[in-house]
């Protein structure tokens, strides 16, 4: 009933169709030409399922019951019907439900009337409610009985106990079972001798081998279900939590603590990726020795260090780059004589350094909020039974971002420092959208995972700033035309709050007697890039320790620092006097360093001191180099540069290497980075996305299609004169206006600027007939404007059949 129903669409006022239009946003993707075309795609299988897909249980359940109760002859039902069969609820929660479905055009009709849409008994279960087809549908006997219902009560109450937990078992649905033909159940055979159950065939398939299948009558369901209703146990509400409430002040100051550690943790993995980059897999991906070598120097678990990383990727910090230019050997080729890839740090990685921890949080969790990857999966199996790995394809999974983002959303609507427990966030997802979270229960627990590591969620409650990322900045009345949609400002309030909640930046150092340096908080990034070089770190958190050793004090000097820059450093950075054993420490390496440098001879070794050559040569720990003296204060090596001097520097010496001028080469390791990636969520926010429906823009929708479908009943309704010059049959007149005539209707149009019927064949040699204005008349072609759909037309002259100004 199209027609039907677009009548309905068409005799709504506008707010009820701007309703229909905000529920149901893909009815407008692309914007339709009229009412009968907004009709169709309301009525099409997609958008039904889509629009499913939103309905909480109650909802779907009072559907259900519209399907149960229509009638036979008519398909029809009425709201009464509905108030019978959902007697467990409330009539005005029912009616709410009704009123819900109509809206959604779900069901349209009068209250005496109701008429479920089509597509809905396509995408919904054959049986509405769990329950099975009527009896006269599967069996005369089955009917006769189920017909007497005395006789069915007295009947299923002589079942034995067996056939009863049978009858109980499909009586909660689903109504079909199996009755296998080489241990025929004996209650099962009870119930089918009975025509309790009734044998059904599997039309159309291969045989079963667990035998044939059977069915349990609806009447025999109903009446099973005498307690709970027909429709089973009616929810109209969602279940409250049971959880503890947390202090929301607690649950934030727990969240930032997790929210240091989760951006401290990803720096130290991504700083160990590009110290010793990683291959990418044949097949794509990470490999399991390189994820938990990254996980090892990072101090992680391996789960978590995969999770990081796939954030990482998808925020633009981590690529992919070809090997050349490594020192090491990479040990997996991708193809034979083929340039080998790695994964590396991006250039983007750099500048998210140089970002506050509440920047990188938010990069990070944004990113994370919208990547179309579960890494909950990493470690499984796959279909193969092979292990899937992290950043491989197999990760990939496209409703990942959508239940994360349901999961959180769940936690949001709650009320702040509510800490369900996992299961009853999973149930209150299930009763809010049965039919979406069916089957995703794996990526829920895998983003409350993920949620709870990335500080969104501390204490088992989301955290205020979470609550911010959630919420749409500038959209509906606020930004009604969308030009600000999917920008992201510079400062979020997500920022703003977690800020207030992360201890201050530090700017200084406090250093101890034992030459473990203090960082009394979060170190200013150019006190972070000094303390790289400087001391090597023990341990992280609120306040960061590290310790200056003798190793770190070469490094710095080997970075290009002198001895009075190190003091330096340590006496305007360190709030405590530095101690006589650090200064003795820096001024004795470097007194040592250069003492020996080193060039390719191989690789060469001079000094001004004969007895430190003298005791090189001698030194059996270095005998594998096979040192050869030229000089008094030479020795060379065919060993290359870099193993000459990690030899002699673990033997306790302290070289440095020389270029052919005899200068000292720094030897701060080049810092290599993969091409920057753009991040996912920069991708999705440049993508264009469903229009956001409100204010002026609804209006502006609903006020189109009112003029296209105008424009269109208008288009069925041309001048007889035009369609007899398309070649109908109309009496009394010429099949074809002469040519000349229409030239002189349309002239006389563009001067007055009135509308015209034009009759035309196209380039298919169809005939058609539009109402234009006509702009110009040149050149042989005529230009005019269509006011349907607002564009301007060219027609060729040569083509036009017929011209009749509009009445």
């Amino acid at each position: 009933m199209a027609t039907t129903f677009a009548d309905q669409l068409r005799a709504l006022t506008d707010e009820a169709l701007g309703a229909l239009v905000q529920l149901r946003p893909d009815l407008v993707v692309p914007l339709p030409a009229d009412i009968s075309a907004l009709a169709v795609r309301a009525q099409s299988r997609g958008s039904v399922a889509r629009c499913l897909d939103t309905l909480d249980e109650f909802t779907l359940q009072i559907l259900d019951a519209a399907r149960l109760s229509r009638g036979v002859e008519t398909a029809l039902t009425s709201v009464s019907e509905i108030l019978a069969l959902a007697s467990g609820a409330a009539p005005d929660d029912v009616r709410v439900a009704i009123d819900r479905l109509r809206v959604r055009f779900l069901l349209h009709g009068s209250d005496d009337a109701l008429q479920v849409t089509g597509a809905v008994d396509e995408v919904m279960s054959p049986y509405p409610a769990q329950l099975g087809r009527p009896a006269d549908f599967l069996d005369p006997q089955a009917a006769a009985l189920c017909a007497d219902r005395a006789k069915l009560r007295r009947t299923v109450m002589a079942a034995p106990p067996g056939a009863r937990a049978v009858l109980d078992r499909l009586a909660a649905g689903p109504p079909i079972g199996a009755l296998s033909l080489q241990t025929a159940a004996e209650p099962v055979r009870w119930l089918v001798d009975h025509h309790v159950l009734v044998p059904i065939s599997d039309a159309g398939r291969a045989p079963r081998a667990d035998g044939e299948l059977v069915e349990l009558p609806r009447e025999v369901g109903m009446l099973l279900r005498r307690d709970t209703g027909p429709l089973g146990v009616l929810r109209p509400f969602p279940p409250l939590p049971d959880g503890p409430v947390r202090d929301p002040k607690s649950v934030d100051s727990a969240g930032a603590g997790q929210v240091m550690e989760a951006v401290r943790s990803t720096e130290a993995l991504l700083e160990a990726l590009g110290a010793e980059p990683a291959p990418i897999l044949r097949a794509g991906g990470l490999g399991v020795r390189d994820l938990k070598r990254l996980a090892r120097a990072a101090g992680l678990d391996e789960p978590v260090a995969a999770l990081l990383l796939e954030v990482a990727y998808a925020a633009g910090l981590v690529g992919e780059s070809d090997a050349s230019g490594i020192s090491r050997a990479v040990t997996i080729s991708r193809a034979a004589g083929g340039v080998e890839e790695i994964f590396l740090p991006t250039g983007a990685y750099d500048l998210w350094r140089a970002l506050s921890i509440a920047h990188r949080w938010e990069t990070l969790v944004r990113s994370w909020l919208v990547m179309t990857r579960q890494p909950g999966l990493i470690g499984q199996r796959d279909e193969r039974d092979r292990p899937i790995s992290a950043l491989a394809p197999e990760v990939e999974r496209s409703v990942a971002a959508e239940a994360r983002r349901d999961t959180l959303l769940v936690l949001a609507d709650l009320a702040p420092g509510t800490a369900p427990p996992a299961d009853e966030v999973l149930g209150l997802l299930t009763w809010q959208a049965p039919r979406r979270a069916r089957g995703r229960e794996a990526a829920h627990r895998d983003a409350l995972s993920g949620a709870a590591l990335l500080g969104v969620v501390a204490l088992g409650a989301i955290t205020s700033y979470a609550r911010l990322l959630l919420e749409d900045p500038d959209q509906g009345e606020s930004d009604p035309l969308g030009i600000r949609r999917g920008r992201a400002h510079p400062v979020s309030e997500a920022i703003r709050v977690l800020d207030a909640q992360l201890p201050a930046p530090v700017d200084h150092i406090l250093v101890q007697a034992d030459l473990s340096v203090v960082v009394p908080g979060p170190p200013e990034p150019d006190l972070a890039t000094e303390l790289d070089v400087v001391a090597e770190p023990e341990s992280a958190g609120g306040a960061s320790v590290f310790r200056v050793t003798a190793a770190s004090v070469r490094r710095a000097l080997d970075a290009g620092y002198s001895a009075a820059d190190l003091h330096t450093l340590f006496k305007r950075r360190s709030r405590t006097p530095v101690p006589q054993t650090l200064s003795y420490m820096i001024d004795d390496a470097a007194r040592k360093h250069g003492g020996l440098r080193s060039g390719s001879a191989g690789s060469y070794l001079r000094g001004d001191d004969e007895a430190l050559i003298a005791e090189v040569l001698t030194d059996k720990r270095l005998t594998g180099l096979s040192l050869r003296q030229i000089a008094p204060t030479v020795l060379v090596s065919p060993t290359p540069t870099a193993r000459l001097l990690g030899a002699l520097r673990d033997a306790g010496f302290a070289p440095v290497a020389e270029d052919a001028g005899g200068a000292t080469v720094l030897s701060r390791p080049k810092v290599r980075r993969a091409p920057t990636r753009t991040s996912v969520a920069a991708r999705v926010a440049d993508q264009a996305g469903p229009p956001v429906l409100a204010g002026p823009r609804l209006a502006g929708v609903v006020e189109q299609i009112r003029r296209g479908d105008i424009a269109t009943r208008a288009a069925r309704r041309a001048p007889v004169a035009v369609r007899a010059a398309n070649g109908q049959g109309v009496p009394g007149l010429s099949a074809v206006q002469q040519h000349g005539q229409a030239m002189a209707v349309l002239q006389q149009a563009v001067r007055e600027k009135v509308r015209v019927w034009v009759g035309y064949v196209d380039s298919h040699g169809a005939t058609l007939s539009r109402l234009v204005r006509p702009v110009s008349l040149s050149a042989g072609y005529l230009r005019a404007e269509d006011e349907r759909t607002e564009t301007l037309h060219t027609f060729a002259l040569h083509r036009i059949t017929a011209a009749v100004p509009e009445d």
